[in-house]
């Protein structure tokens, strides 16, 4: 052990020291045993010498600030550094408060590893210095950020004065502070914003609650800027107020909220035009496409007498198969515009799947004889009725079986499916065939209206060419009931498209005992 060599002089002026201090042996790279302490020391603690020599520092003080010491003793072992460490500052008695230790590695000149520990306490001054230092760098530091804030800042005084202004406000509205420092606030405002700013003033001042608004301030160019600001009561001494207000420039974020606005409305516009046009179509197209369908059916049949040549009878049916073909396809677009303008509402009713599948399943079979497709049904034994809109419904299916069938090959089958949803609790139905099937990158465009993917040279005549809204139309009518479209699909072996109607469509009997 390293003996600290004491004279009378060295113990008279230890033992005077107006700090508490104490010597720390240090063995096996840890801290010890103390091995002298002084009168203040000895004062602080509140114990004897003798309770204080032979035991260890962190004994001596509360468990909170214990570890942290001890923490910080390692610290100065390792780094042979002095350490500040802060501490409670009503750790000891005797009205001696200490806030701050000081520990100062005493090396071994032989080893040049830390022998001793010296540990200084610093007492709290009395005189206000102290105080005042930190009260000084506190208002040195709040004058930075004052000046360096990106943020426009203004100090008005209880008058409306402007008395402190930063260099970033300066910048943004091109003022220099000699322009503006001692002028009343209100001339930076618009000139239509003044009486109520004025007034804004007056009673952010009285109240005294932090507040935020928006404001228009004059560059001084002439131009208009856009701010928020946030404005915040700040009470000194003697009475006096001053309102402190920062200003953030969002001039850019109008003119953005005006473009958007003007586009809503050039949209708006563009929208109700839209809605006009296919409003005249439906009149003015298919009452004349229905006079041509009907007009061509009598003349098929030879209702007035025989045509008279069998050349003119396959053109009556060529135009027959074409005016309902147009007909479909200017339904189509009507349904899909009154869903995107929001005006179709459901006509909701309890309806049995099962006789809409085998409905829609007799009358699309009468498209596939000649191709020799089969329809083939899957509907469970123990399906439940369904809360729907029973011609939406239906014609989803309609449309799902229709894409099966003009993208089926001769001989193809089609099944049709109808099961409980297990995972939901709600309902499937199934549309599945073994056609020319979407390559997976290409199944949302599939979605989208007239997004249509298959356009292959043979499909070109009328049975098989589409307007690209048949699945669009049926994902619509779907989601109106709060459903769901998946397809999935692979090019060259098929697609299956599912329909999950939700739980809340279900209406499953309720079963009852009879006793």
């Amino acid at each position: 052990m390293i003996k600290v060599n004491k004279t009378p002089d060295f113990d008279r002026l230890f033992n005077i020291m107006p700090e508490p201090r104490l010597i720390v042996e240090v063995q096996d790279g840890r801290p010890g045993f103390i091995a002298q302490c002084n009168n203040n020391a000895r004062s602080y603690f509140q114990h004897e010498k003798e309770a204080i020599i032979g035991h260890k520092f962190i004994d001596l003080v509360s468990s909170e600030s214990a570890l942290h010491l001890d923490q910080s003793f390692q610290v100065c072992i390792a780094r042979k550094q002095v350490v500040s460490t802060q501490i409670l500052p009503l750790l000891g008695g005797q009205g001696m408060k200490v806030h701050r230790f000081w520990i100062c590695p005493i090396l071994d000149e032989s080893t040049g590893e830390v022998a001793f520990l010296d540990i200084v306490g610093q007492v709290e001054i009395k005189d206000g210095s102290v105080l005042q230092r930190e009260r000084d760098d506190a208002l040195m530091f709040l004058a930075s950020v004052f000046e360096v804030s990106e943020v426009g800042i203004i100090v008005t005084d209880e008058r409306g004065v402007i008395v402190r202004v930063n260099d970033s406000f300066l910048r943004s509205y091109n003022w220099t502070r000699d322009e503006i420092i001692g002028s009343d606030f209100v001339d930076l405002v618009a000139e239509d914003e003044r009486e109520k700013t004025r007034g804004n003033h007056r009673k952010f001042l009285s109240v005294g609650v932090r507040s935020t608004g928006e404001v228009k301030i004059l560059r001084k160019d002439g131009g208009i800027a856009n701010v928020l600001f946030t404005s915040a009561t700040l009470s000194l001494s003697q009475n006096r107020k001053y309102l402190v207000t920062t200003v953030m420039d969002i001039t850019l974020r109008k003119q953005m909220e005006q473009s958007l606005r003007v586009a809503k409305e050039q949209a708006d516009t563009a929208n109700h035009a839209k809605s006009n046009f296919l409003a005249n179509m439906s009149h003015e197209l298919r009452t004349p496409l229905n006079a041509i369908i009907g007009f061509s059916e009598l003349m098929m049949k030879e209702t007035f007498g025989p045509v008279g040549n069998d050349k003119y009878k396959e053109y009556m049916g060529d135009i027959h198969m074409s005016a309902e073909h147009l007909l479909s396809i200017i339904n189509e677009v009507l349904d899909m515009s009154k869903i995107e303008a929001g005006r179709l509402e459901l006509a909701e009713e309890t309806m049995d799947v099962r006789k809409l599948v085998d409905s829609v399943c007799r009358m699309m079979m009468s498209r596939v004889f000649a191709s020799n497709i089969d329809i083939v049904q899957q509907v469970e034994d123990s399906l439940p009725q369904v809360y729907a809109d029973y011609r939406l419904v239906r014609q989803a299916l309609i449309n799902l079986i229709a894409n099966a069938i003009r993208y089926s090959p001769q001989d193809g089958m089609i099944y049709v499916s109808a099961k409980n949803d297990k995972e939901s609790g709600g309902l499937l139905l199934v549309v599945e065939d073994q056609g020319i099937g979407i390559s997976s990158d290409k199944i949302q465009q599939a979605l989208e209206p007239f997004g249509q993917v298959n356009q292959n040279s043979d499909m070109r005549d009328l049975h098989q060419q589409g307007t690209g809204l048949g699945l669009p139309l049926a994902k619509a009518m779907i989601e109106m009931h709060g459903g769901q479209l998946d397809v999935q699909s692979e090019l060259g072996k098929g697609t299956c498209v599912q329909i999950r109607l939700p739980k809340k469509r279900v209406k499953r009997a309720i079963r009852t005992i009879n006793k």
